[in-house]
């Protein structure tokens, strides 16, 4: 592996682009070291351990590349690119001039980019406007700034233009960020950033499984034994080992192309095979699933404060937040639940049957059994349907993993969200695509691939 590493570095391109995606990756990160003007750092580093919002703002974070919690100039992350890219993608199929747009190639692509990123400002607007008055001076004002005074109503105002503003400048500058990395560096710019905002809580996730450890056979007092730190352990490599299979898992077709002849040639007639991912829909699934149940603790929770806490109505209110909000049965089964719904929803916009039979059958090849056209496009969604089946279970079985750490092993869900679930499926997932884009520059230069034995 060093000798494979040593044959990375020596390569001047690839050299470059991995020294500039680091170093964006840093400025990335040096960015949510930097507070909105005015605010407290360490005031809003007490209202981060309280718990409440602040755990559901965590888990926002986890797949938007943000830091909710901390009112910086990225708070936002990357999530309003990524919510206008998903936007545009759903209406491509579903209105005529972004479908014909796709359609055009590399100039379609560059107009669709810009109109999305306009859609980007707006949705930053939006979200910032909502974060800074519903999250800092309307919860207390005195808890986050540097100088408690009372504040006027202007300069109230005038703050809430500049934090806005902020925020949404980070955001466009993130954007930014993930678009150099794709044009100049390496590997998908903004998985890359999801994954580094993963990586970068992993190592509190695991101080605070240290702490929360004893050397103990049995721990006690709301400790972790050894036999416990050895299930999370083993929890820990068979997710990454289902990550990786589900990932790597592929359903192959075979393929007859038709024989044709040229000249005194006959050419075409080999044998070949049609790829069909297991886990077509990738990760998308479980952030949709989770955006959603998001939805209902944050909603029915900020009613609950309207009403009296001790009231009929605040208590129902309260309840009902608990029940999406934590990691009790209906939290489970309706994650299930929405995962099968956007897998199969997101496989069948990203996969469309009915075009890759047409293209079989333009390039003058066929399924060995099947008539090229309607009854090829019938198959092909019959054998995807099915194994959708198969990566929808196991995208839902590494959404309860969480779930079932934090209620059998009393961990906190902060270290279950980031050893066991979501978090350890996406950082895997972007680290085998980054490491497939550095395969392809080491074949090329007639190499070995960083895999290969």
């Amino acid at each position: 592996m060093w000798e494979k590493l040593r044959v990375v570095w020596q390569i001047p391109e690839l050299r470059k682009k991995i020294l500039l995606t680091l170093g964006l990756l840093a400025v990335y990160r040096l960015g949510f070291q930097i507070p909105l003007p005015i605010v407290d750092p360490n005031k809003v580093e007490t209202f981060s351990r309280a718990g409440g919002m602040a755990d559901i703002l965590k888990q926002v974070a986890v797949f938007s590349a943000s830091q909710l919690d901390q009112v910086t100039i990225f708070g936002l992350g990357i999530m309003p690119y990524i919510s206008a890219s998903i936007i545009f993608q759903l209406l491509g199929s579903v209105y005529p001039p972004l479908e014909a747009l796709q359609k055009e190639g590399e100039a379609g692509r560059k107009k669709i980019n810009e109109y999305t990123r306009y859609a980007t400002v707006f949705i930053c607007i939006i979200q910032s406007w909502i974060y800074v008055k519903s999250i800092v001076p309307n919860l207390a004002y005195d808890s986050f700034v540097v100088d408690p005074t009372a504040p006027t109503r202007t300069l109230m105002f005038s703050w809430t233009i500049v934090a806005v503003l902020t925020m949404t400048a980070g955001t466009v500058f993130l954007m930014w960020i993930g678009e150099q990395i794709d044009e100049f560096g390496i590997g998908n710019g903004i998985s890359l950033l999801i994954m580094a905002g993963i990586l970068s809580a992993m190592p509190g996730a695991g101080m605070q499984l240290l702490k929360q450890s004893s050397l103990e056979l049995t721990g006690g007092d709301g400790q972790l034994g050894i036999e416990q730190l050895i299930i999370l352990a083993l929890m820990f490599v068979a997710v990454i080992f289902g990550v990786v299979f589900i990932t790597m898992g592929q359903r192959q077709i075979p393929m007859q192309s038709a024989k044709h002849v040229r000249g005194r040639r006959v050419m075409g007639g080999t044998r070949q095979y049609l790829p069909l991912k297991v886990n077509q829909a990738g990760v998308m699934p479980i952030i949709f699933a989770s955006s959603l149940l998001m939805l209902p603790a944050i909603v029915f929770g900020g009613l609950g404060k309207l009403f009296d806490a001790n009231g009929a109505w605040g208590m129902t209110f309260d309840g009902i937040a608990q029940l999406f909000g934590g990691r009790g049965f209906v939290y489970a089964v309706t994650n299930i639940a929405l995962i099968f719904f956007f897998c199969f929803f997101w496989t069948a916009i990203t996969f469309n049957p009915k075009d890759v039979a047409d293209n079989l059958k333009n390039y003058g090849s066929f399924i060995p059994g099947y008539r090229p056209g309607k009854r090829t496009a019938d198959y092909l969604e019959k054998v995807m349907f099915r194994i959708t089946y198969v990566g929808a279970g196991f995208l839902a079985l590494v959404a309860i993993v969480p779930s079932m750490i934090s209620g059998s092993l009393n961990v906190t869900p902060l270290v279950a969200n980031f050893y066991g679930g979501t978090s350890l499926l996406i950082a895997v997932s972007v680290a085998f695509d980054l490491v497939q884009k550095i395969d392809s520059h080491l074949v090329m230069r007639n190499y070995k691939g960083l895999l290969e034995s």
